[in-house]
């Protein structure tokens, strides 16, 4: 009897936590630069997430690859001059809601949600507090995010010819549709 009984602790204690995650690997990121020769305009939909409810810790990774541009010229300059994306294959981010015990994931809603951590792009690493929403629709978790990125804090150098096309502070929109990762 008593082995029963640890092996349904187990396996509730395991069911509950499997719950407090949630993970998706269709994020989507964008990213604007509108500067007074051009505007650009780069979409990624694979963006990987993942999100403890419990501990509030959260990452992203996506590959730079991954960013479709409208002109094919673009999206090669971007991947081989700015990014050097064969070098520096990924962008992440791992940092931690600060309010995760204001937002309550069973109940249906919009949140504020106060982010901090690290940011990592063409190999440099920057501490970064963005603001954002959770949305919670039944059992999804949805992100929502939009801050400015500058190049230059990343080592990202723009050549002089194309500076005037390129912004110096790039917007980036996040949003994720979470579900709850099941093992």
């Amino acid at each position: 009897m008593k082995t029963i009984v640890t092996i349904l602790l187990f396996t509730l204690t395991t069911a509950l936590s499997a719950q407090t995650k949630y993970f998706t690997r269709n994020g989507t990121v964008t990213f604007f630069s509108s500067a007074p020769m051009e505007d650009i305009t780069a979409e990624n939909y694979n963006a990987t997430s993942v999100l403890d409810a419990e501990t509030g810790a959260m990452e992203f990774s996506i590959l730079m690859k991954s960013f479709n541009f409208k002109k094919a010229l673009m999206q090669e300059h971007f991947n081989e001059n700015y990014v050097e994306s064969d070098k520096f294959p990924k962008a992440t981010f791992k940092g931690k809601v600060l309010n995760m015990d204001d937002i309550d994931l069973s109940k249906q809603g919009s949140y504020p949600a106060k982010v901090e951590g690290e940011m990592t792009i063409h190999g440099v690493t920057q501490k970064i507090a963005p603001e954002g929403t959770i949305v919670v629709k039944g059992e999804q978790v949805i992100l929502e995010s939009k801050f400015i990125v500058k190049p230059e804090d990343y080592k990202i150098e723009i050549p002089d010819v194309v500076r005037e096309k390129i912004a110096k502070e790039i917007e980036v929109t996040v949003k994720t549709d979470l579900e709850p990762l099941k093992r």
